[in-house]
């Protein structure tokens, strides 16, 4: 489904009834990422997946995009749509929306749940993002695909899961290179950290223990901004934690959200 806001075309799909949970995908991924969680989730929940600005089937505009920008595109679809005060879950990119959109519109979610994501990049991480952007502009999207797989799925998950990795490399080979980049120019800008204290809403911060791209400590800092946050720490699981071990994943989400309903 399509909705326009906020100047752009906007895809989501939306399945099963209940409590509203929207989640909010990965740089360089789309709505296909939370099969898993979607699949379970919808016997219990309206179950709404994003995909954002530059990805999936959401128009991509040319140029740098921000995150407040992509604050305003969830903000614009949850207006849209009449969905107020959902459960929300983003995961890396998503995550950085969810904090941003919280703290631009407070209120707007009734939980925040913040998976393998970070609330500031340090300096030193600038060269990293030009050295992605550089790649994916002059080699095409393929070429980044092998290490970024690497650092998402654990090796024992990419051996036992051949197809599903397959897939999730389709999803970035599918990327468009204005929506890599332009949303590369928005999180890797990210600085929340000393406002985030000001989220009102109950807020599960989760990370795969061998998360190599935004690190546990990355977690241990949000947690420790978050006055009342849980963290969670799931074993045996690299960046798309939900994707690496879905069970323990969506159990330590709805474990969370039963807890605040």
């Amino acid at each position: 489904m399509e909705v326009r806001a906020n100047g752009i075309d906007i895809h989501y799909t939306l399945t099963g009834e209940g409590p509203t949970i929207v989640f909010s995908h990965s740089l360089a991924c789309n709505v296909g990422e939370w099969d898993e969680q979607v699949k379970d989730l919808s016997k219990r929940f309206r179950v709404v997946c994003v995909d954002t600005r530059g990805h999936g089937k959401t128009t991509a505009p040319a140029g740098d995009y921000t995150l407040d920008q992509l604050a305003d595109d969830m903000k614009g679809l949850l207006d849209t749509i009449n969905v107020k005060q959902p459960h929300f879950c983003g995961l890396s990119m998503g995550g950085m929306i969810g904090q941003v959109a919280a703290l631009k519109y407070p209120g707007i979610f009734k939980t925040i749940t913040l998976a393998d994501t970070t609330s500031r990049y340090a300096p030193e991480a600038k060269p990293l993002w030009e050295g992605r952007v550089k790649t994916a502009r002059e080699q095409g999207m393929g070429a980044i695909v092998q290490g970024t797989l690497e650092r998402w799925l654990t090796e024992s998950y990419r051996k036992a899961n051949a197809a599903r990795t397959e897939q999730i490399a389709g999803y970035i080979r599918s990327t468009p290179v204005a929506g890599y980049t332009g949303c590369i120019a928005a999180i890797s800008k990210i600085d929340t950290t000393d406002r985030l204290k000001e989220i009102r809403a109950p807020a599960l911060v989760l990370c795969g223990e061998l998360d190599a791209g935004t690190p546990p400590a990355m977690s241990q800092a949000i947690n420790k901004a978050m006055p009342g946050s849980t963290l969670v720490l799931i074993p045996n699981a690299a960046h798309l934690s939900n994707v690496d071990q879905p069970e323990a994943f969506t159990r330590a989400l709805t474990t969370f959200i039963a807890k605040h309903s």
